[in-house]
């Protein structure tokens, strides 16, 4: 027993420095490199622009608001994987998401989350977390929270909200 624990240590190390070393590009074209989220609990969030889930904006930036002075994140992932409901292009889509929803958190560039050309943050989060957070993501505003070492802690269906008192929970949890 104590043998499995010292892996199953080892294999969450190993993985949250695969998280550290993924670069992105932020929506505004710059590199966005997640080891600068290293010590933060972060929330990433597949959005989109057309989706009936996309009210969640608002709460997504009262909860980055609420929390971001202990050192929390959400990670906007815009997509266009579902239903066609991103069609923006990059400018766009901050446009829309800055002028909508006065959202300050930062923002990746639109991409793939899901098949075989899924982008390397989603990667991570679906085929190389913890067994209990791995699968496709099924729809927009899917959330996935990984603490500060990078760790993912909870996946969050998108009918669970942002300010879900179980996610709250979570966070509340990470940023003791």
């Amino acid at each position: 027993m104590r043998i499995l624990l010292v892996i199953s240590l080892m294999l969450n190390t190993v993985f949250a420095s695969e998280l550290y070393s993924i670069q992105e590009k932020s929506i505004k074209g710059e590199s966005f490199k997640l080891s600068d989220l290293k010590n933060k609990t972060v929330l990433v969030v597949n959005i989109a622009s057309q989706c009936g889930f996309t009210g969640q904006l608002n709460e997504l930036e009262s909860l980055y608001k609420k929390y971001q002075a202990r050192q929390f994140v959400v990670l906007g992932v815009p997509t266009n994987d579902f239903g066609g409901q991103t069609p923006e292009d990059d400018k766009s889509m901050l446009e829309f998401c800055q002028k909508n929803y006065n959202v300050t958190f930062p923002i990746l560039s639109k991409g793939t989350i899901k098949g075989k050309d899924k982008r390397e943050l989603y990667k991570f989060l679906t085929q190389e977390s913890s067994k209990e957070f791995q699968g496709e993501v099924g729809w927009n505003f899917v959330k996935f929270l990984s603490n500060k070492k990078g760790q993912v802690i909870g996946r969050f269906t998108s009918y669970v909200g942002p300010l879900d008192s179980d996610l709250i929970k979570k966070i509340e949890s990470d940023l003791k």
